[in-house]
């Protein structure tokens, strides 16, 4: 696949077990919400993270994330992940994520997360050769 999207959404509902004692999403489940949309990302580039893994050897730990909390989600809300992939170095990758409320449109957060590519001793390596090939080329 050459220069697949940059972005990526999907529908979830929230669960019960996402959210607090105030009844909002929990603020760490935000995290999981964005490593959702990102697996689903590169899912849809050709790229799952187990193959990556296993045959390349590479893994991508997060190294930086900011998440701007900008209105709550509750149980059973309806809200959408959009994934876009921000900038892609030599080693590293960035994405950048929005969460909105499919019922409203409200804007509900906004984050980025940093990945580079460690081997299994958790060196810093070059993105592989057969994924740099199926990421977008980014202008």
């Amino acid at each position: 696949m050459t220069n697949p999207a940059l972005s990526h959404e999907f529908d979830v509902r929230i669960t019960y077990a996402d959210t607090d004692r105030m009844g909002v999403v929990y603020y760490a489940n935000y995290l999981t919400l964005f490593e959702q949309g990102r697996t689903e990302l590169m899912r849809e580039m050709g790229i799952r993270y187990r193959d990556m893994e296993e045959k390349d050897k590479a893994s991508l730990p997060v190294s930086e994330v900011e998440c701007k909390y900008l209105a709550p989600a509750h149980y059973d809300d309806l809200i959408r992940i959009k994934t876009t992939i921000k900038s892609i170095g030599a080693a590293h990758i960035d994405y950048s994520y929005i969460i909105t409320s499919v019922e409203t449109g409200k804007k509900l957060a906004e984050g980025f997360t940093r990945h580079p590519f460690v081997n299994q001793a958790w060196k810093p390596i070059r993105i592989p050769a057969n994924l740099r090939a199926k990421l977008p080329t980014i202008k």
